[in-house]
């Protein structure tokens, strides 16, 4: 099992300490650093830095949003992030939702099934040094109305470009295990994860002819140790207003694949509930909803030996790279934090060898 961290560059601070950070990360023996987008700053920025910063972990969009670059220029962005690390990118995708897409990019959400298999189309076209050409509902490359001829990209590919999709909806897992090298997953319970998401991953993967073994299962959650059971409720209760905006804030009223994903995981009731007192405006009364089941199901919260036995369960359930969120108030609370979850990752890998 392979050790990964999740940043967000918006979240951090200064770029100095971003730097000190993922240098930190390296020499503790990371394996790989995913850089989110959300709605503060680009993945594609932030992981340029972070190559001239490091020199062996591998750097991942986790993710490059569908509808915010055209899927040329989510190839143009690979193949130069690929080149100038050394080969170590790794092309996370993701279909986002309503709410970033229309809400702050002003770009329609629909068809995301469609729109991220014909990007992977036209992105791998790219990636192979191919004349581009897509004839599809979403996409016209070149234009039909166009005198113009297909053309190729003058940069080309050093090293293979690994891709990995973020999914939560049985049709895009589907399309995960069709089509990608891994799967970045979220809102995972090892317990129920069979029938909310490795049957579907399987479907796909069967379409392809490969097996599980085919496909990088990176997990992510959010680390936080309590040195006390004290300590451990007040990291609980802290983590619910978080949960609660997922449930409730993550998408449209109409969409939300955080709520369903729970749904489909035993929480239909209250993730429905969370969510209707979250869009009335009541976000207390939606949080106090959220159970400590809940919380200590899908993140990876607790005592140091309550952390390693979870690890241990996700290791078993098929978890092949756990993706950590390393909590603390200060840069060096999240160095702290990091390096302790990264030995007991690293354990269970050497144990299952």
């Amino acid at each position: 099992m392979r050790a990964a961290i999740t940043l967000e560059a918006a979240s951090l601070g200064s770029w100095e300490h971003q730097k000190l950070l993922v240098r930190e990360a390296e020499k503790m023996g990371l394996d790989v650093c995913w850089v989110a987008e959300a709605w503060g700053s680009d993945a594609v920025s932030a992981l340029g830095f972070y190559a001239a910063c490091t020199d062996r972990m591998l750097l991942g969009s986790g993710v490059i949003q569908l509808s915010t670059r055209t899927p040329v220029a989510i190839a143009q962005a690979a193949i130069t992030l690929s080149n100038i690390s050394g080969g170590r990118f790794l092309l996370g995708l993701g279909a986002s939702g309503p709410q970033v897409i229309e809400g702050l990019h002003g770009q329609p959400f629909e068809r995301p099934l469609g729109r991220m298999r014909e990007t992977i189309d036209i992105v791998r076209q790219a990636i192979a040094g191919d004349r581009i050409a897509h004839r599809s509902r979403n996409f016209q490359i070149p234009r039909a109305d166009s005198e113009t001829k297909p053309m190729r990209l003058s940069m080309r590919s050093e090293h293979r470009i690994p891709l990995y999709l973020a999914s939560l909806t049985p049709a895009m897992l589907r399309l995960t295990g069709e089509l990608a090298d891994g799967w970045l997953g979220t809102s995972f319970v090892p317990e129920g994860a069979d029938a909310a998401y490795f049957t579907h991953l399987d479907d796909g993967l069967a379409l392809s002819g490969r097996t599980r073994a085919d496909l990088d299962i990176c997990q992510g959650a959010e680390v936080s140790f309590a040195s006390d059971e004290r300590h451990l409720k007040g990291l609980i209760d802290s983590r619910k207003i978080e949960l609660a905006f997922s449930l409730g804030g993550m998408g449209s009223a109409r969409t939300n694949f955080y709520n369903q994903a729970y749904s489909r995981q035993g929480w239909s009731v209250v993730a429905a509930a969370v969510k209707e007192r979250w869009q009335a405006g009541d976000r207390e009364g939606a949080a106090a909803l959220i159970t400590d089941e809940m919380v200590l199901a899908t993140t990876l919260i607790g005592t140091a030996s309550m952390v390693r036995d979870r690890l241990q369960v996700w290791c078993e359930t098929g978890v092949d790279t756990v993706r950590i969120y390393p909590a603390g108030e200060s840069l060096e609370d999240r160095i702290a934090t990091l390096g302790a979850a990264i030995d007991p990752v690293h354990s269970i890998e050497r144990s299952a060898r």
